[in-house]
């Protein structure tokens, strides 16, 4: 396993699980080995470092390895993160649905498809649930790229609307996400990948959440950052910037990265915690569509993540991701239920002990409930006076 702590190099590579290096012009989206590639360690930022005149994630370029000459930015970033009670305790919120296609992907997008428009891409294929592949469509728009989407037939009708709306080509495919993938990727020998799973690049934008953090604290590392995860981008990208700052001497700890996955989608769950995925029976749907996937390509190293720093990882049930989406809906946070599971998660660590009263935690919502109607009807259409649990 590759350890992001490992010391840093002046000239940035990418790698795959076997070790082969490769430049990072090279336009490949996987290794030799058929692995995910990843970044060699950049250095970790200093708060002199920080472009403050800049109003986007951009304000890290120091530790973001894309030419500034390249940038597409629509303005992601720099989201609100919102000190609230929860069960008596003072909880911060990251939210991330004020990014400019209201979802957490852009800040992965806006770095990936800056590096592509670099390499020259006029045409770029990706496969998404939804807001993955709203954003590709977003970026690409904004770079004068064609984008390309593979879209789950089963996917949330705003979250399509939303991908033509910006011009992208869309095409619907029947069955799981593990199959679009496996369309997307037979098409992608005539059309460039620019998969948010698979990317290396992707990740380098979703560290700068953890930037963000580390900034709005003062500097300093929570001690839990809470999270959903479906594919694991979120964790990697937390794991990656967090390893960068502890490289930098800018802080003296990992925070503790805990997880939620729904009960029937619970991968990275059940590696963490050692238990056979079919023990759960067969996958059904969930309402929390985006965390639906059951073969995270980045599964090692998520996991490998997830240990590192500490943490902990749980299943939660549909009727507790429901109860998440009125608790947040209660508090003004219209959350939509792939997000929703992060709070399901927090309830339940913090009823067994893993948060403590007196830490600082983070609790990273990802998208809007607007993005997911159909889904949030559901919720509220079949109870109409919430239990009152929901505002405790």
């Amino acid at each position: 396993m590759n350890d992001t702590t490992s010391t840093v190099v002046n000239t940035p590579f990418l790698h795959d699980r076997s070790g082969r290096r490769y430049a990072v012009t090279d336009r490949r989206w996987r290794g030799e080995d058929g692995t995910p590639l990843a970044l060699s360690p950049v250095p970790g930022l200093t708060p002199d470092q920080i472009d403050t005149g800049e109003r986007s994630l951009w304000r890290y370029q120091a530790a973001i390895p894309v030419s500034p000459r390249h940038r597409v930015s629509l303005g992601e970033g720099v989201t609100p993160m919102l000190p609230l009670d929860w069960n008596g305790l003072r909880v911060h919120f990251k939210l991330e649905w004020f990014n400019p296609t209201s979802s957490f992907k852009d800040r992965g997008i806006t770095v990936m498809i800056s590096h592509l428009r670099g390499q020259g891409e006029t045409h770029v294929l990706e496969d998404s649930s939804g807001n993955g592949g709203s954003s590709v469509a977003a970026y690409a728009a904004a770079a004068g790229i064609h984008a390309k989407i593979i879209v789950p037939a089963a996917t949330s009708a705003a979250k399509i609307l939303q991908a033509r709306a910006y011009g992208a080509q869309i095409e619907l495919v029947e069955g799981t996400r593990e199959q679009v993938s496996d369309e997307a990727i037979r098409q992608s020998e005539q059309i460039p990948y620019a998969s948010h799973n698979w990317h290396p690049f992707f990740l380098q934008g979703t560290k700068t959440i953890a930037y963000e953090m580390w900034e709005s604290l003062g500097f300093r590392a929570p001690d839990n950052i809470v999270l959903v995860a479906g594919a694991g981008s979120n964790i990697l990208g937390c794991d990656i910037a967090f390893s960068e700052l502890l490289e930098a001497r800018q802080i003296d700890r990992r925070p503790k990265l805990l997880v939620g996955q729904p009960e029937h989608w619970a991968t990275i769950a059940d590696a963490v915690n050692g238990i056979d995925p079919r023990s759960r029976g067969p996958r059904v749907p969930t309402i929390a569509e985006g965390a639906s996937i059951a073969n995270p390509v980045r599964l090692p190293e998520t996991v490998e993540a997830i240990r590192r720093s500490g943490g902990a990882a749980v299943a939660v049930t549909e009727d507790q991701i429901r109860t998440a989406v009125r608790k947040l809906a209660s508090r003004g946070l219209y959350a939509e239920p792939t997000s929703s599971v992060a709070a399901a998660a927090l309830d339940h660590f913090l009823a067994d002990g893993t948060i403590g009263p007196d830490e600082t935690t983070v609790v990273i919502l990802t998208g809007a409930g607007l993005k997911s109607a159909e889904k949030m009807a559901t919720v509220f259409d079949t109870d109409s006076n919430p239990d009152e649990e929901s505002r405790a």
